[in-house]
Order: structure tokens, then C-alpha cells, then sequence
């Protein structure tokens, strides 16, 4: 179960999909990203864009500015907030995305066992994900129907407070009308 949750914590939302970095997958199959980036290119044609895509050079200082801010209190530090300078060291690239789909498709470039035990984690990982947001969305949908329910319960409310209104108006108006001060003549034997 620590495995998945760390892959989770590698998992992003980037144009929309969630997503996999190339050097956080390199690490999970230990290997270079440089040897990861090279399997997909000699295979190229596995990966359509909706497998993989590169990162704008917004998109990569935007997620590093969200991860450095965000990690600030954990020690499961990314690789590309750590990485240092000079020749060789950092990453003069920008990164490549993968998809579930193209996480998938890793598993028939790169055949280590090492790639095949963390393919199986990285899609327990991807499901679970989906699960959680699968019980947001039926949250969020009971949460529609009782708000729902509600607003019609305050509409027969208050249909019932108008009725009580009026009975208690009708009530107040007879007895008015038998405790009122009679007027006229009054006949004997007659209070």
C-alpha cells in the first residue's frame, strides 16, 4: 500500500488528464530517464499524443513552482525540485507526460521485471485514484438531490405555515365576532 500512495504522490493533473512524469517513472523502474525517453522513441509509434506529450515550458514552471510549494513539509521530495546545477545534472529537456494509457504501454518497451512489478503498482495506483474521485462525484451528486429535497420541503413549509396562518386568522375573527358587544334591543328572558 506505500507504493502505491508514493506513485500517487507522482501523479499530476496537466491539460486536463492525470499524468505520469518521465524522470518519476524512470525512477520507479530504476532506470535513467534518458534510457526510458529512448525506449518510447525507438517505439515511437505506441505513443499517440493521448499516450504521451511534452510539457510546455509554462506547464513544467507552473508544477514545479506547485510542488516546491507543496512539498515544502515532506520528505518525499520530487526529483526535479532537487535537481542540481552544472553539466549533466539537471535536465536541459522538458519533461514528457504520460497518460494511464501510455503508463500502460511502458510495460511492452521496457521488459524488466523491475518495469513489469511497478506497471501492475502505477495502474493499482491510477484505479484507486479513480475510485476516490468516483465517491466525490456521488457524493457531490447526493449532496444536488438533498439540497433538492430540501428547497421542495421549504416550498411545502411554507405552504403549510400560510395554511395555519389563515386558519388561525378565520379562528380569530369568529371569536371576535361571539365575544363582540351585542347592540340592540334585548328581549326578556333573553341574557
Amino acid at each position: 500500500m506505500k507504493i502505491i500512495k508514493t506513485i500517487q504522490n507522482r501523479i499530476y493533473e496537466i491539460r486536463g488528464e492525470r499524468v505520469m512524469l518521465d524522470f518519476d517513472l524512470a525512477f520507479l523502474y530504476e532506470v535513467e530517464t534518458k534510457v526510458l525517453n529512448q525506449a518510447v522513441k525507438r517505439n515511437i509509434k505506441r505513443f499517440p499524443e493521448d499516450f504521451m506529450f511534452q510539457l510546455t515550458k509554462e506547464e513544467w514552471e507552473y508544477l514545479k513552482d506547485q510542488t516546491e510549494h507543496s512539498e515544502s513539509g515532506n520528505s518525499l521530495r520530487s526529483q526535479f525540485v532537487t535537481l542540481k546545477k552544472g553539466r549533466g545534472t539537471h535536465s536541459k529537456y522538458l519533461p514528457y507526460a504520460f497518460t494511464e494509457q501510455g503508463v500502460a504501454m511502458l510495460s511492452g518497451v521496457l521488459k524488466s521485471d523491475k518495469a513489469i512489478e511497478m506497471n501492475i503498482a502505477i495502474m493499482r495506483a491510477f484505479v484507486e485514484i479513480r475510485k476516490v474521485l468516483l465517491q466525490e462525484s456521488n457524493i457531490k451528486e447526493q449532496l444536488k438531490q438533498i439540497k433538492e429535497r430540501i428547497g421542495e420541503h421549504d416550498a411545502q413549509l411554507n405552504q403549510l405555515y400560510d395554511a395555519m396562518e389563515n386558519l388561525l386568522d378565520e379562528n380569530a375573527g369568529k371569536k371576535k365576532w361571539e365575544e363582540r358587544e351585542r347592540i340592540g334591543f334585548k328581549r326578556k328572558g333573553s341574557t
